[in-house]
């Protein structure tokens, strides 16, 4: 069973850069062809989507995050991180890591669902 688990800092101040780490367990980040987001839920809102580091270790950013956001991985420790930068209040969210597959189709990648979720950490922006 796979599993994911997120880990870091709970408290970022302003301007600071947030930085989370997934842990996966019961599979290969560099196995063919799942795909490793992060995903942030702000308090009363809904799910959004901020990025994704693939099998091969592509990566791909919402576009109103792109600016200040890198994923990257450590593979021998079956990890990848997130780091945000320059925060403020209105990234407090719950954070979330997720595996979904992707399967090739004739006009690309068809990416999901999402079946497998950490259980999300807690990340409150505030001085």
């Amino acid at each position: 069973q796979v599993q994911l688990q997120e880990s870091g800092p709970g408290l970022v101040k302003p301007s600071q850069t947030l930085s989370l780490t997934c842990t996966v367990s019961g599979g290969s980040i560099t196995t063919n062809y799942y795909y490793w987001s992060w995903i942030r839920q702000p308090p009363g809102k809904g799910l959004e989507w901020i990025g994704v580091i693939t099998y091969s270790g592509s990566t791909y950013y919402s576009p109103s995050l792109k600016s200040r956001t890198s994923i990257s991985r450590d593979t021998p420790k079956n990890q990848f991180t997130l780091q945000l930068s320059s925060v403020t209040p209105e990234d407090t969210a719950v954070y979330y890591c997720a595996r979904e597959r992707g399967t090739t189709t004739g006009w690309g990648t068809l990416l999901g669902p999402y079946d497998y979720w950490g259980q999300g950490t807690q990340v409150t922006v505030s001085s």
